[in-house]
């Protein structure tokens, strides 16, 4: 058996990383959070030329109807990349929330980003301003919701609002869409973990202490050595998470919660070592607003605790064994 990913998956990734790549997405950030979101929104514009947008959509609407792994693909690379804006939200859970609604054709297109409270996990929505469609969903229905107050996040560029409906509900998979958040959140926080690490061995190839590249010191080796095991363990077990909701039909309910949840869990676990690291190993200047390292170590912060923090995810596990 093969457990690696195609070579069009790994394509896609790669188109990805090569439009980010050029997007200068540190800069993307910084304007998000000061509420300049245009360089977001031509971000998200590139996500939907590559298809992105439309991943999870059902093809009637002109989506993709791609597979779960594919998924955790691309979000693993947004992650990575540190994108702004309601990324789980509105490529992985509004597609579920949204799959016989004609509006989904304009979430495949790029011309609507969509955000998501699902009380009591995700009591509030990220970027309800930014967001041309806000959803409240629960107990099995879903319906729009009106904008209330704003709630700052740890991540300046992740701003929380209250919602309240404002529109009759409709019946949706509520279970399986909070399914689809947790695991978009922690492919997002295995690209990060792997973001923060590149961005250390880089650095510690370059920083000197005591006349030596700190690089050299087998301690500083040990510790990113940790690190890329906690990652390269905490991404099959995402790729697993997704190939159970894609064959959620024949199992139970039960173990798939118990695969996201690990794979949350461990994503989550994965990045804060990650952030730790990276900061033990860029020193002071790690610490500061004006390094792009601080980006990726608010974000993780945020993360974790988005879709289920890594408490209540182990307690399902728990619960499924």
């Amino acid at each position: 058996m093969n457990f690696e990913l195609d070579e069009q998956q790994r394509d896609f990734a790669a188109s990805i990383d090569a439009a980010l790549g050029a997007a200068d997405l540190p800069g993307a950030v910084r304007a998000w959070a000061a509420g300049d979101t245009a360089p977001g929104r031509k971000v998200w514009g590139q996500l939907a030329d590559l298809g992105v947008t439309a991943l999870l959509v059902p093809e009637k609407y002109d989506g993709i109807d791609a597979h779960p792994v594919d998924l955790a693909v691309a979000l693993e690379r947004l992650g990575r990349w540190c994108v702004p804006g309601p990324v789980a939200e509105s490529i992985a859970v509004a597609p579920i929330l949204l799959a016989d609604d004609d509006r989904s054709a304009a979430l495949a297109a790029g011309d609507l980003i969509a955000t998501v409270a699902l009380p009591p996990q995700v009591p509030r929505a990220v970027d309800a301003d930014f967001a041309g469609l806000i959803l409240l969903a629960g107990d099995g229905a879903v319906s729009e919701a009106a904008v209330g107050a704003q709630h700052e996040s740890v991540d300046p560029s992740r701003k929380l609002f209250d919602v309240n409906t404002s529109g009759d509900g409709r019946p949706a998979d509520v279970a399986r869409a909070y399914e689809f958040g947790a695991l978009a959140t922690a492919a997002q926080l295995v690209g990060a973990g792997q973001a923060m690490l590149d961005m250390s061995v880089e650095y510690a190839k370059q920083r000197s202490q005591f006349g030596k590249v700190i690089g050299t010191y087998q301690a500083i080796k040990h510790k990113l050595a940790d690190v890329h095991i906690a990652v390269e363990l905490a991404r099959p077990l995402v790729y697993g998470a997704a190939l159970a909701l894609a064959d959620q039909g024949a199992g139970s309910p039960s173990d798939t919660a118990r695969d996201v949840s690990a794979a949350k869990a461990a994503a989550s676990d994965a990045a804060l070592l990650a952030a730790r690291a990276s900061l033990q190993t860029h020193g002071a200047i790690g610490f500061t607003q004006e390094h792009d390292l601080s980006l990726w170590l608010l974000r993780v912060q945020a993360l974790r605790s988005a879709w289920g923090d890594p408490t209540i995810h182990r307690r399902r596990v728990l619960e499924a064994l």
